[in-house]
């Protein structure tokens, strides 16, 4: 169940992703991350009701602690860390530095949880990455100077291992707590520690502006309902029932759906470089989940 949850949160991502790339075109990174963490907060608590899992009288403060600070180095600080990289370099080399999540996530799961990879498994996520590296394009925007992309790469990495910790943090917890519960816990412990930065920052107008409905919402809400709702269920749900470092690569997966997603819906040319590169990951996967 876990490597199928892990594989649906990939599809859902890469089309959220689609939707979410034209809302970034308007709005700022971090306005738009926090409208994404407010709208699937708002969905999660009534969820979480209505399944009979929001009780947290049951819970260690522990527990708590654990997850809100999952929530803030895993979403408020790495996916801010993120847009900033993604900003300054493009999604080209964005797409190759994103290729450390999965083995990043494997080795702090191997360091952290003392979790171990079969050897098919390994040979899955050299698979899985080495497809991903193949399919995406890696050249420096136009016009940029290497000053700025040496900056944004070292973004890219920070992101990639704040996104590393917050899962491998959150893992003893979900392990030994209801699906729902831990996703609310998360998100809305990463929403507490948002807002207060939004209201302090010089440019909250601009930022709390992202929450008044507008035209952007077009794009914006369908993705954060994807990505950040339904994506963050199926995402905690493949990490609590199988191993991290399973789930991670399955996750990495991502990469090559966006790619035919994008594809099709925004017409950006799919190569035969990207189909093949397409098949080795699928190969990957396979070799993962058997």
């Amino acid at each position: 169940m876990g490597e199928l949850l892990a594989l649906l949160t990939a599809l859902i991502w890469a089309a959220a992703v689609i939707l979410l790339k034209r809302s970034g075109e308007s709005v700022p990174p971090f306005a738009l991350n926090l409208f994404r963490v407010t709208v699937s907060s708002v969905l999660l608590l009534p969820t979480a009701f209505l399944a009979g899992q929001a009780s947290v009288t049951s819970a260690s403060l522990s527990d708590i602690l654990l997850l809100v600070a999952s929530g803030a180095i895993g979403v408020a600080i790495s996916d801010t860390l993120f847009h900033a990289s993604l900003n300054r370099i493009g999604a080209g080399i964005s797409a190759i530095i994103d290729c450390l999540y999965s083995p990043l996530t494997v080795l702090l799961a191997f360091l952290a949880l003392n979790e171990r990879l079969s050897a098919l498994q390994l040979v899955g996520l050299a698979l899985v990455l080495g497809g991903v590296f193949a399919a995406a394009r890696h050249e420096p925007p136009h016009g940029v100077a290497p000053r700025q992309v040496a900056v944004g790469v070292v973004w890219g990495v920070l992101a990639m291992v704040a996104l590393a910790v917050g899962i491998v943090i959150a893992k003893p917890v979900l392990d030994r707590s209801t699906l729902l519960w831990a996703a609310t816990v998360r998100q809305v412990g990463c929403l507490a520690v948002m807002l207060p930065v939004a209201l302090l920052s010089r440019r909250r107008a601009q930022i709390l502006g992202a929450l008044r409905p507008s035209c952007v919402w077009l794009h914006s809400l369908p993705g954060a309902v994807l990505g950040s709702y339904l994506g963050l269920i199926c995402w905690i749900g493949g990490l609590k029932y199988t191993k991290v470092g399973v789930a991670a690569i399955l996750n990495q997966s991502s990469t090559i759906y966006i790619l035919i997603l994008a594809a099709i819906f925004l017409k950006e040319p799919f190569t035969r470089r990207k189909l093949l590169a397409s098949l080795v990951a699928l190969a990957g996967i396979i070799l993962v989940t058997v």
